[in-house]
């Protein structure tokens, strides 16, 4: 992503081309590949499961479990869902895109580094072009609230302005991680440079547990930071000071996305994470004087995807 340019105001925007990674699935330990495929215009984005043939889509009333990731599932169908998908969400939320088709022959997204950096470099490499139909956003009119009975909690807000601007702050006493916030305005450009390399990350005290439940079966030092009290275990340290709250934001950015449109208002977040994001989600679309359909501004210094002819 070398250079800049702006998007046409009120289009939707696709992948050109396809292109396929293979990794390990963070929770089961599987080899599983990704490929991302253009989306036919105007269905959104979408999981296809090769391995069962079901077809997921990207969106807050198809979440079904958010115990450290984002799975979507079906009805009825326990086998059929996809976890951690938040990570590729967040990487084509902040690129505009609006269609596109992520098929996997496994149960999630692969973990690659564990962050989002991967799937930038991956989309750029596709390209995207021009798509047909309006692209809408969901302009926040009133704040909605959530929170949890342990003092965390999420807000969205209007925003006097057409963008997502989000403020988080974390808290984890007596460890390397201790009390950290940051604020951005949601831009491809921002993205990539202030959350994008931000990679997972977990205590060493949880991890056996984590195992014994059926849950990091493919993590390590090589795609999560591990922290043990006041130490990072990762031998080449942290990418940043607070990697830590960065990354709890990159994880809003995707869990948000599942809206199925941009969104255009105020974050605000106390030790918000997965179930909060849904549940903040879940509100604000459930009550229809809180928002409404508009027209999205284009974004500033949205960062130029190679434009190729679609396959």
């Amino acid at each position: 992503m070398d250079g800049f340019a702006q998007l046409p105001l009120g289009r939707r925007r696709r992948l050109a081309g396809s292109i396929a990674c293979r990794g390990v699935g963070l929770h089961s330990g599987a080899a599983i590949t990704l490929t991302l495929r253009p989306g036919q215009p105007g269905a959104g984005i979408a999981f296809h499961r090769t391995d069962i043939g079901v077809t997921i889509p990207a969106r807050h009333d198809h979440v079904v479990d958010t115990r450290l990731c984002t799975a979507l599932g079906l009805p009825g169908r326990a086998d059929a869902r996809v976890g951690t998908v938040e990570h590729v969400m967040a990487a084509l939320a902040a690129l505009s895109i609006d269609d596109a088709l992520l098929e996997l022959d496994g149960p999630e997204v692969p973990i690659l580094d564990g962050s989002a950096e991967p799937f930038l470099f991956l989309l750029s490499c596709a390209g995207t072009v021009d798509g047909t139909g309006p692209r809408r956003a969901i302009e926040v009119l009133r704040p909605v609230r959530v929170q949890d009975a342990h003092g965390a909690w999420a807000e969205l807000a209007p925003n006097p302005e057409p963008f997502l601007d989000a403020s988080l702050s974390i808290e984890f006493a007596g460890t390397a991680i201790g009390a950290q916030a940051h604020s951005l305005r949601v831009t491809a450009e921002s993205f990539r440079e202030e959350l994008a390399n931000a990679r997972t990350f977990t205590l060493a005290e949880e991890v056996s547990a984590l195992r014994a439940a059926g849950l990091a079966q493919g993590g390590g030092l090589h795609n999560a930071v591990v922290v043990d009290g006041p130490l990072v275990l990762n031998p080449g340290g942290l990418r940043r000071p607070d990697e830590f709250v960065r990354h709890k934001l990159l994880d809003v950015v995707g869990d948000l996305a599942l809206a199925g449109h941009p969104i255009h208002g105020r974050f605000s977040g106390h030790r918000s994470g997965h179930a909060l994001n849904n549940q903040l989600l879940r509100a604000l679309l459930a009550d229809r004087a809180a928002w409404r359909f508009a027209s999205p501004a284009p974004f500033p210094a949205l960062a130029t995807m190679p434009e190729r002819v679609a396959a």
